[in-house]
């Protein structure tokens, strides 16, 4: 089969788009925004509109084939082996494959968690910059977290090589979306809870150790971070491209609380002290010196890509969705 750069929709303009995973906290929203648009989207998942296992693909490849897709996103590629199990599986049969990889790859997550020698890295990080030259994303125990809360990454669990091998061939040809911390309803890491917990207790100070309060790193609200994938996967000049997604706001961690606050309407203080003087944060165990921030410059020169939601609305929305939750304070993270 020809290679295929542009997708060929079928008579009235839409397209058939399996998901992989996509019932998850980001790919329900994907798939969403897709049906609205008029495409017809199948998922496959456990739970999906084709049952079955992420990790055991090629078992499923019949049923995958019988769709017919004219494109697939895959949601959860945790490792270069699965890559390759699903470029075997489409392999002459789907000209395009989206992929979602994160920020992590940056040689500068190498350096933030101390697993990287040399010099800080510049910021903001653009798709251009170096990428970690060693194969461990995060330290043994993050990773183990991480998979009790994400049940489809593996003990192999690397964005680089899945990149690697996603815009290393041709049928199908792919793209790579870099995606932030993301947050919002839905989150299973609970990224506010903390935040709106202690605001909601009335708790007079907010105290951030000074390394911490300075850290910047990048955030998307999950329907934005939706709307960005479905946007890329839908337009032909996203082949064969990388492109960070997130907030054009790289906010410090002191800003972040201060801008939950004003949303949440909280009258107390966010107070920075020496690392030294504040409370025991886990955070302080990485090299906060090296920042996370990203540039998203790209994305919104070359798909016109615009947040759907704003930054205040994107936290009032997951503040709601957290009150709503188990009591907040009593909560554990899922």
């Amino acid at each position: 089969m020809a290679r295929l750069t542009t997708l060929t929709p079928d008579k009235k303009g839409y397209l058939r788009i399996l998901v992989i995973g996509g019932t998850g906290f980001i790919g329900s929203g994907v798939v969403s925004e897709l049906r609205r648009a008029g495409h017809e989207v199948a998922t496959f998942a456990r739970h999906g509109d084709i049952a079955g296992d992420r990790r055991a693909l090629t078992a499923s490849a019949a049923q995958l084939h019988r769709f017919e897709p004219h494109l697939v996103i895959d949601m959860i590629l945790s490792s270069g082996r699965q890559a390759r199990e699903v470029i075997d599986t489409f392999h002459g049969r789907v000209p395009r494959l989206v992929a979602l990889s994160s920020c992590d790859v940056y040689r500068a997550c190498g350096v933030l968690h101390r697993l990287e020698d040399g010099p800080l890295e510049p910021v903001p990080l653009t798709e251009e910059s170096p990428i970690r030259t060693t194969r461990q994303t995060y330290p043994p125990a993050q990773i183990e977290m991480l998979k009790s809360v994400f049940g489809w990454l593996d003990d192999e669990y690397d964005k680089i090589p899945v990149e690697q091998v996603i815009l290393g061939t041709q049928d199908p040809v792919g793209t790579v979306l870099r995606l932030p911390m993301v947050y919002g309803p839905g989150d299973r890491l609970h990224r506010l809870r903390p935040l709106i917990a202690h605001m909601d207790a009335r708790e007079d100070d907010f105290v951030i150790p000074e390394s911490v309060a300075q850290w910047r790193g990048p955030r998307g609200f999950v329907k934005n971070v939706a709307h960005a994938v479905a946007l890329a996967a839908t337009h032909n000049v996203a082949v064969g491209r990388i492109y960070n997604v997130g907030e054009p706001q790289n906010f410090s961690e002191a800003e972040w609380a201060q801008r939950i606050a004003d949303v949440v309407g909280w009258r107390g203080r966010i107070t920075v002290k020496r690392d030294i003087d504040a409370p025991f944060d886990p955070r302080l165990a990485g090299n906060l010196q090296q920042h996370w921030s990203t540039d998203t410059g790209r994305i919104r020169r070359e798909l016109d890509y615009r947040e759907l939601v704003d930054v205040d609305d994107a936290i009032r929305q997951t503040v709601e969705w957290e009150r709503a939750m188990a009591p907040i304070n009593e909560a554990r993270q899922e």
